[in-house]
């Protein structure tokens, strides 16, 4: 048996002469969790759609298991999907709703009982199966419709933002449980979002998609760690990475208004003078008046958050720049610091916005 769950070969979509989706090639290991993120507009859903069997692919192929899925309707392609919305049948109880499909599949009584036995004994909604979808919290009615996936015993789980409309309390939680439920159940999960939190906490791998097309895939370590460009650098993070625009000098030495920082990379494709961007995460931000080499910024604003303090500064030249401040002592807005890092934390980048490595 291959280990590739799901295959996308030069995947297109148009809607009538605008393409939106642009020439995908992605393979997805059997039984990984993999999260599609990127802002509004970038093509994650309507490409989650497409291999779901919900839109049309205007070209290119998809796999799942080695079947060819692409002309196939969705109940012959394995899936199940669980959507943004709920869609539970209001009318019905939720031990109703979690059968319906089976039974509209003609499966046996007995199996039935017992698939919506073992997913509400997954998903601890046993106590709710008598109630109806309106008796229920967001929580518990998300829970659902994650059972009425399980009980189809799909090959690949499909989510839809399926989170977006809880609060924030609720979100974490149910994170948990989607985490946990990956691991009980061993399937191939895609799962789209728009938070990239969600995305660093629940995938494999991430794939980060920008109008159509996808911008980088990796662990969400080596995404976060290893920004292949400087959308990747700013969509990941939060708060996002510092990009501070610079100029090359050469010899392993950028410019930042005054201040010379050293970074190491393989400059041979820069010319000195070129304009390139810096990159630092708040959290590699340390300060310390005694550096010998940092940036100097005024502090316009701070957020204590406990153990942490996040200062919003300004450099000399107006660049803005954020540091995580975990000191004993409070820092507060008005006085200026000086903010180091090590070296082998700072990135850089060219004037296209491509990773310099």
């Amino acid at each position: 048996m291959s280990d590739t769950g799901v295959v996308l070969t030069d995947i297109r979509k148009s809607f009538g002469s605008l393409e939106v989706i642009h020439g995908i090639d992605l393979k997805i290991t059997e039984g990984s969790f993999v999260v599609f993120v990127g802002p509004s507009g970038c093509g994650k859903s309507t490409l989650l759609r497409m291999i779901a069997g919900l839109e049309e692919v205007t070209d290119g192929e998809i796999e799942i298991k080695g079947r060819n899925v692409t002309d196939l309707d969705p109940s012959d392609r394995g899936i199940a999907m669980v959507f943004q919305s709920y869609a539970l049948y209001p009318h019905m109880s939720v031990r109703e709703n979690l059968a319906f499909g089976l039974k509209m599949a003609r499966t046996p009584e007995a199996e039935i009982e017992a698939r919506v036995k073992a997913a509400s004994a997954i998903l601890k909604i046993d106590p709710l199966l008598e109630r109806r979808p309106g008796q229920l919290s967001g929580g518990q009615r998300q829970r659902v419709a994650i059972g009425r996936a399980i009980v189809r015993k799909p090959e690949v789980f499909l989510f839809d933002e399926p989170l977006s409309n809880l609060d924030a309390e609720l979100r974490v939680s149910m994170r948990i449980e989607i985490a946990r439920l990956h691991r009980e159940l061993g399937n191939t999960m895609i799962y789209v979002t728009h938070d990239q939190t969600e995305a660093m906490t629940l995938a494999d791998m991430i794939v980060v998609l920008r109008d159509g097309r996808i911008e980088q895939t990796g662990s969400p370590r080596e995404i976060y760690e290893n920004p292949a460009n400087l959308f990747v650098a700013g969509f990941i993070g939060s708060p996002r990475m510092n990009l501070l625009i610079g100029q090359w000098i050469g010899n392993g030495k950028v410019r930042i208004g005054q201040t010379e920082m050293s970074i190491s990379v393989a400059s041979e494709s820069l010319r000195p003078g070129a304009q390139v961007s810096f990159g630092i995460r708040p959290e590699h931000l340390v300060v310390s008046a005694q550096a010998a080499e940092g940036f100097d910024a005024r502090v316009d604003f701070f957020e204590y958050l406990g153990g942490t303090q996040y200062l919003y500064c300004q450099l000399a030249d107006g660049q803005p720049i954020t540091a995580e401040h975990r000191g004993a002592e409070p820092i507060e807005a008005g006085s200026t610091v000086r903010l180091s890092s090590e070296n082998d934390k700072r990135r850089l980048f060219d004037g296209e916005g491509r990773r310099v490595i």
